[in-house]
């Protein structure tokens, strides 16, 4: 006879971690909880490739600017921890830099020697061991890096701001070393590129394919690759800010996302089994440029139309889901922010690549707005990053929202006892 009356441990686990049955974030059974018998999207589990995702609400990368030369620290492992035991479906890491160089500020992540494996691999074993999967997000910041840290230029209102962002070699910044697709800066108050070459393409594809074997080794779930905000591969794939006049870039659409799409072909061969996402950003948002593409075939600025071609080719080399966010790339960009304001891009993919998974992100922040996105169809996860930042037990707030029952933490449950009660 099985002994029900036990605090259950996770097994093969390093320490005592109490198991949760089910895992902390999905719907319970319909047979005890009459509630589930139809269950909101949000909850409907996803399978990519072997991997079952326990719901569709994903956390977004965020930089948290407390890397130690590039090693995560126990700041990570409690801002991650803590998602991980609140009920999300997926978690993926912030950007990280596959080189020194490619980092955004002197204290963002990076996976660039092997020193950098111990702490990411404690926080993803503990993510496993809450039942939780995690992902990360490898990038090179391209134009945009050796820059400070957003509070040290300034804060998040605005209130007070550096007229500087550069990070000097006197604040561990390497600003003559900063590369691009051209010699273009992103702003005037950013360092000045340098264009990259063909050899050094070559170098930059053989320092992905490096991160990608420490995530072996490390055991990440899935793979993102940051082609969004600005950083070196949106910034390769957007006429502002490459017109090199070689066979990778220009006005050539082709000619622009040669590399990207062989550096992704290159790290789905080295990670063949787990789900690879790639970020976009859809849209520079320089309308006042004109359109997209001028009436004569100039293309002016990176928008939608390319970005369901782009989206299309990603497709075909077997990236399992496009992660749709938009700017970053002009500084004078012109955002219409409210609610939902960047769905319209996942939903315009969606509907180009309707086999295609798509996540959407933009200032969601309420349960019935997320849920109603997945069912009309406009993508098939969303990603929340500050919403979570103000409310980590988002997904159970989601959950009592939308009037199903989702299990708690162990440790949280006596929180959420309306959630979990079975309702006829």
């Amino acid at each position: 006879m099985t002994d029900n009356n036990v605090n259950k441990r996770v097994p093969d686990a390093d320490a005592f971690y109490p198991l949760n049955e089910p895992p902390i974030g999905e719907a319970y059974s319909k047979d005890v909880y009459p509630q589930n018998q139809v269950l909101p999207k949000l909850f409907e589990p996803l399978k990519i490739r072997d991997m079952i995702f326990k719901n569709r609400i994903f956390v977004s990368p965020m930089c948290q600017y407390s890397s130690d030369y590039g090693h995560a620290t126990d700041w990570h492992f409690v801002h991650i921890g803590g998602y991980a035991t609140r009920g999300v479906g997926a978690i993926c890491m912030e950007a990280t830099a596959v080189v020194p160089e490619g980092r955004i500020s002197p204290e963002d992540a990076g996976l660039w020697t092997d020193t950098q494996i111990e702490p990411l691999l404690r926080i993803v074993k503990f993510a496993h061991t809450q039942g939780t999967k995690i992902g990360i997000q490898l990038d090179h910041a391209g134009r945009k890096a050796s820059t400070l840290a957003p509070w040290a230029r300034g804060d998040a209102a605005h209130t007070r701001k550096s007229e500087t962002w550069v990070a000097s070699e006197e604040k561990n910044g390497w600003p003559n070393r900063v590369v691009g697709p051209s010699t273009i800066p992103f702003a005037d108050n950013y360092p000045k590129p340098k264009a990259l070459s063909k050899s050094d393409l070559d170098g930059l594809d053989d320092a992905f394919l490096a991160a990608v074997e420490r995530c072996k080794r490390i055991g990440f779930d899935f793979i993102e690759l940051h082609f969004a905000h600005g950083y070196l591969l949106h910034s390769w794939v957007s006429p502002l800010s490459n017109v090199r006049d070689d066979e990778f870039g220009g006005q050539e659409l082709e000619n622009r996302l040669r590399w990207p799409l062989r550096l992704t072909k290159l790290v789905r061969k080295a990670w063949p089994d787990k789900p690879l996402f790639v970020r976009i950003s859809a849209s520079d948002w320089a309308q006042e440029l004109g359109p997209e593409k001028s009436t004569d075939g100039k293309w002016n600025w990176w928008g939608i139309e390319q970005s369901v071609i782009l989206a299309g080719e990603l497709q075909k080399l077997d990236v399992d889901l496009i992660d749709v966010s938009s700017g970053g790339n002009y500084v004078k960009q012109k955002i219409s922010v409210g609610p939902g304001y960047q769905v319209h891009f996942a939903e315009a993919i969606k509907k180009a690549h309707p086999e295609f998974l798509v996540g959407t992100v933009g200032m969601i922040t309420e349960a019935k707005q997320a849920e109603s996105y997945l069912q009309e169809g406009k993508a098939d996860v969303v990603f929340l990053a500050r919403e979570l930042i103000r409310d980590p037990h988002w997904p159970l707030t989601a959950a009592r929202a939308l009037g199903v029952a989702v299990k708690p933490a162990n440790q949280y449950e006596r929180g959420w006892t309306d959630v979990i009660t079975p309702r006829h």
